[in-house]
């Protein structure tokens, strides 16, 4: 093992074990709580980025894959008590099957045009499940939303009395997905993802199948998206249709991906625990000034981003990354070099 493969490993260990320790320090249910929704932002995001970021689309309407695996795990869980545990998978499933209906249709589409799609059919879903009170045997909600059934302090039916057991199930669920991302980027689907990213037209007349290869990416992305709706679920315990299924939901994703650096492994994490890092701090001190005055600051600064560094987030770390590990930019070993 060469010097470059030791220090990756060893700021690997490092990271873990900051993350790992965090709750020891932090004992305020508010800063955990806080924490926590900064990681599974950062999971939200790093889901999106799994067909939107290595794909190149834009999808306005991840929100509905976060309400179907909410909405169908609680549903579960409140009228027949299966346990969220279980439910999830079932929730998950339900998304896959929404993006497949979905994506044969749409995936046609290109741009705008696709971008668009996705914020009509994010639209309807959120009104259909506004407008739906039971769905058989299913107790719906309607616009009054869905309250989670208590059960105490039941690590069977993942629900905590304490907010640590959510941060390292959030920390956890933000490790799956990176590793499943670099796992996805480095398969030959994410070399056709690239590819589709690149040149569309290009990528089909080499002959990669462009239907399949979105299909897969976005069940794959639906499927995780859904799980981090059934989190927010458990942790937040009430579904609000607007909440989880509106386009602050969806947009954020996008926000989040696109201002840590859309289409690698850990831009969105950088991004997704930044900015909404940013966002409390700056809701924490000037909510109370003027009425939208935090949303405005937030704004400036992904505007900022964007405009300076359309890379991303990721992009000015990157440089201290290869720094630390003695690679040029040119990706050679300095110290070989020298």
């Amino acid at each position: 093992m060469d010097i470059v493969q030791k220090k990756k490993i060893g700021l690997i260990v490092i990271i873990l074990a900051i993350a790992l320790s965090i709750p020891l320090f932090v004992t305020k249910p508010y800063y955990i709580h806080v924490i926590t929704m900064c990681l599974l932002w950062a999971y939200l995001a790093s889901s999106w980025n799994l067909f939107c970021g290595f794909a190149g689309q834009l999808s306005l309407g991840h929100g509905i894959f976060t309400a179907v695996g909410a909405y169908v795990t609680i549903m579960l869980f409140n009228d027949f008590n299966i346990s969220p545990w279980i439910g999830m998978f079932a929730g998950g499933a339900a998304a896959v099957l929404l993006s497949t209906l979905i994506g044969y249709p749409t995936f046609k589409l290109r741009g705008a045009y696709y971008a668009l799609a996705t914020v009509a059919i994010g639209s309807g879903v959120m009104v259909l499940i506004e407008n739906t009170m039971t769905l058989g045997p299913f107790h719906v909600g309607g616009a009054e939303g869905l309250i989670v059934r208590l059960m105490g302090n039941a690590p069977a039916y993942l629900q905590f009395m304490s907010k640590v057991p959510y941060y390292y199930l959030a920390l956890a669920m933000l490790v799956i997905v990176v590793v499943f991302s670099y796992w996805l980027k480095n398969s030959r689907l994410g070399f056709y993802l690239s590819a589709l990213k690149e040149d569309e037209d290009a990528a089909a007349a080499l002959g990669i199948n462009v239907r399949n290869a979105k299909l897969v990416a976005a069940a794959y992305s639906a499927f995780f998206t859904a799980i981090g709706g059934v989190f927010y679920a458990m942790l937040i315990r009430y579904l609000e249709p607007m909440a989880i299924a509106g386009p602050m939901m969806s947009n954020e994703m996008v926000f989040l991906a696109v201002v840590g650096g859309s289409g690698t492994v850990f831009g969105p994490v950088v991004g997704g625990i930044t900015l909404h890092a940013i966002s409390e701090v700056i809701q924490f001190y000037f909510s109370d000034m003027a009425q939208g005055l935090h949303l405005f600051i937030y704004g400036l600064i992904v505007v900022f981003v964007i405009m300076f560094k359309p890379q991303g987030i990721i992009d000015i770390l990157q440089k201290y990354y290869n720094r630390f590990l003695g690679i040029s930019d040119r990706g050679e070993d300095e110290s070989s070099v020298s």
